[in-house]
């Protein structure tokens, strides 16, 4: 594809179940040249393994929660592909004891952790990673109906969505005369690693699939699709959105 290949870095790889593997499927098999990135030494053997069926894609260790990880990223980003056509954020994390009892019982320092790593590492990253997207292009991130309507247990995660939602409004805004566009993917309970700290993730998957209009669960690659669309040309008119990928869930009363 030459100079006209596009590259993009997504943020947040832990395991094959992973949404932003999903996600880098889908851009892998679209043609975009990949830099993918995992949170610490931990995770990155399984990521580093994943990466290597990916011909052409780069591997980068960098935890978003960290401003000095995150500038370190970006400048060996700049270095290693100059341009960056696409941003995936697929990262969100709350302390497990917030999301067990009630919400009313949420820590100061629970609700400060969901929402420095869930929220603004999304605008650190998109911060970050603007001057290097000087063609223009596109900017996903991954949010839950939890952020609108109550569900139980969710708690802070609901509350850090809703202000994830709000943030890629805020930041469609600023971004968008730069040719720049960001959108959230809504997508219905998926079994990842992240989603796991849930309790009673099984109830919702069961109840999810029983109301929603599909009847059945969204699959990661549907969700990996519909990044994958939001950053080509065809979603070249879309910003601010929140995209719903949840087998229709979201518009049933009952």
């Amino acid at each position: 594809m030459g100079d006209t290949q596009k590259t993009a870095v997504i943020c947040g790889l832990a395991n094959k179940r992973s949404i932003a593997w999903a996600i880098a499927q889908k851009l892998h098999a679209a043609g975009w040249r990949l830099a993918i990135t995992y949170q610490n030494e931990r995770l990155e053997q399984e990521a580093k393994d994943l990466i290597a069926d990916l011909p052409g894609a780069a591997g980068f260790m960098c935890d978003v929660s960290f401003d000095d990880q995150i500038a370190k990223l970006f400048e060996q980003l700049k270095t290693q592909y100059g341009v960056l056509h696409g941003v995936v954020h697929s990262v969100a994390f709350a302390p497990a004891e917030e999301l067990k009892g009630e919400f009313v019982n949420t820590t100061r320092e629970g609700f400060r952790i969901a929402h420095d790593v869930s929220v603004y590492s999304l605008i650190a990253v998109v911060r970050a990673a603007a001057p290097l997207m000087t063609e223009g292009g596109g900017i996903v991130t991954l949010t839950y109906y939890g952020a609108e309507k109550v569900v139980p247990r969710y708690n802070v995660m609901g509350v850090a969505k809703a202000a994830l939602e709000a943030s890629v409004r805020y930041l469609a805004y600023d971004l968008g005369p730069r040719g720049i566009r960001v959108n959230a993917i809504s997508a219905g309970p998926i079994k990842t690693l992240a989603a796991r700290g849930i309790s009673g993730l099984s109830d919702m998957l069961k109840s999810h699939a029983e109301r929603a209009p599909l009847k059945r669960n969204v699959d990661p690659a549907e969700v990996g699709s519909t990044a994958a669309f939001l950053l080509s040309e065809a979603g070249s008119g879309i910003t601010g959105e929140t995209i719903y990928v949840d087998c229709g869930y979201n518009i049933m009363g009952f």
